[in-house]
């Protein structure tokens, strides 16, 4: 079993992803805002993390570039999951190091297998 960050400050997509995940057996952890999220990566191990980009505090680029330039987290898969849908926002998030780029609204489907593409 997974474990599974989801860093989202909407209750309706948390409530979405939720759903959708929880279906496949995996432990599910959620921050709602960045600074949150940057304490729960320095304290827990997780087998993926999933980022919105509109967060908070600190936004979903700002926290993938950290993970992804530290030691400890740079091999953690970042999936991001945004309203921000411009080819320059995409452009962006794949330089930041993110593993996959999806758009909102997203299918239960596309969410699934992404995740599946990282954590099987």
């Amino acid at each position: 079993m997974a474990r599974i960050l989801v860093a989202e400050d909407s209750q309706t997509d948390i409530k979405f992803i939720d759903s959708v995940l929880s279906e496949l057996g995996h432990e599910l952890f959620f921050a709602t805002d960045g600074e949150a999220t940057e304490r729960m990566v320095q304290n827990e191990r997780f087998d993926l993390i999933i980022l919105d980009v509109v967060l908070p505090k600190k936004n979903g680029f700002q926290l993938c570039r950290e993970f992804k330039r530290n030691e400890k987290t740079k091999d953690i898969p970042i999936i991001i999951l945004t309203s921000k849908s411009q080819e320059v926002d995409k452009l962006w998030g794949t330089k930041q190091g993110a593993n996959a780029y999806l758009t909102k609204p997203c299918s239960p489907i596309e969410l699934i297998t992404t995740v599946k593409r990282f954590i099987g």
